[in-house]
């Protein structure tokens, strides 16, 4: 690469960085890092876990955000450093190729972090409670859904997110029915929000004695998480509550006692199930954060429908089926909505999934600009 092709690729790195910082506004990530430095910092912060627990991820997440920006600019400056440097004596081959290969990576990190600024949506900057559940398939389709769970919580552990599971559901030869986790990270929900919809592999199964292909499905739905300033409040009246013995791994104190909860909201029929926690109260309540979560997010549906249906026909569907893991008779992840695909599927079936979420991302804010360019 020419040096005149590197200055007009520098200026570009800066233009785009320009942009990310007027959105993320690090003037104020700034305040409220302080403000949240300070209230990290009194004596009895951990007197309310949960509150203490939103603090510290929040203070955590700003933190990161900032320094990600703040590095960039330093990593920008350094390039172009290189890039003088190499070019001096008329042009150093080994540094001109290491500046090429930083200049790609800026790029990279550059484009991810971008994508952070196409978080704006009402909930983007919720945590997330996502369900996975096992569909069409039989015990293929069970496997599925637990190698989906493993892959979602692999993806958190990569990014040091901390997780909890709430509920799971086995299935009887093996696999998961359902499993219903929390990503306890700030736009935990903007992330994983475009994951949701039906997942789709294919593979010789392992469960057939006669090694035939095998087709099955899996359904995810992300949430956000619901928040005390929210105002979903559920009559006493329209809930149903049901308690029964914990099934699965867990150890006597879940196994004994009659501590899981079945919750179902009686007008809509959204039933929520919650068995991981040793007390009934305790599941009672993650079910009933649960249950109000699905119900802020239908109510922010139905708005969204009703806003679409005044405004015509909108071709912004996700579709029943969003991607396919093909392992056999070739090796592919595709994502049938961005055409982004990978050839590595055991990367990622490991959670190595941000390219398709940033692909996700992306192609949603296309299709809800289409509308309005129209």
């Amino acid at each position: 690469m020419a040096a005149t092709d590197f200055a007009v690729e520098i200026r570009n790195l800066r233009s785009t960085l320009e942009t990310i910082s007027a959105v993320s506004d690090p003037t104020a990530l700034r305040a409220k890092i302080a403000d949240l430095s300070e209230k990290a910092s009194q004596p009895d912060l951990w007197d309310d876990p949960d509150a203490a627990q939103k603090i510290t991820s929040a203070l955590s997440a700003s933190q990161a955000e900032l320094d990600r920006v703040q590095n960039l600019r330093g990593r920008i400056d350094d390039l172009e450093t290189l890039v003088e440097m190499a070019t001096e004596d008329g042009g150093d081959a080994d540094t001109l190729a290491e500046a090429e290969a930083e200049l790609r990576t800026i790029a990279k990190d550059l484009g991810e972090l971008e994508v952070r600024t196409l978080l704006s949506g009402e909930y983007d900057i919720r945590e997330a409670v996502v369900t996975i559940r096992a569909g069409a398939g039989g015990v293929d389709a069970a496997d599925f859904a637990e190698m989906l769970m493993r892959m979602y919580l692999r993806w958190a552990e990569r990014h040091g997110y901390p997780t909890s599971v709430l509920d799971t559901s086995y299935a009887e030869e093996a696999g998961l029915k359902s499993a219903t986790f929390e990503v306890k990270v700030p736009y935990a929900f903007g992330n994983l929000s475009v994951e949701a919809g039906t997942h789709r592999l294919v593979r010789i199964s392992p469960y057939d004695n006669q090694g035939r292909r095998q087709t099955s499905f899996a359904a995810v739905e992300v949430i956000p998480l619901i928040e005390q300033t929210d105002s979903i409040e559920i009559p006493e009246s329209e809930i149903k509550v049901d308690v029964f013995r914990s099934s699965g791994p867990g150890g006597q104190s879940v196994n004994t006692t009659d501590s899981a909860v079945r919750m179902t909201h009686i007008p809509t029929g959204i039933v929520v199930s919650m068995q991981n926690e040793k007390s009934q109260i305790q599941n009672r309540a993650a079910a009933l954060r649960v249950l109000q979560s699905r119900l802020l997010l239908q109510r922010q549906a139905e708005e969204s429908a009703a806003k679409k249906a005044m405004a015509g026909d909108i071709k912004a569907s996700w579709g029943d089926q969003m991607r396919s893991y093909v392992l056999h008779p070739y090796q592919m992840v595709k994502d049938l909505r961005t055409e982004y695909e990978v050839g590595n599927t055991s990367a990622v079936f490991d959670g190595d999934i941000d390219g398709f979420m940033e692909a996700g991302i992306r192609w949603r804010m296309a299709q809800q600009a289409e509308p309005e360019a129209s």
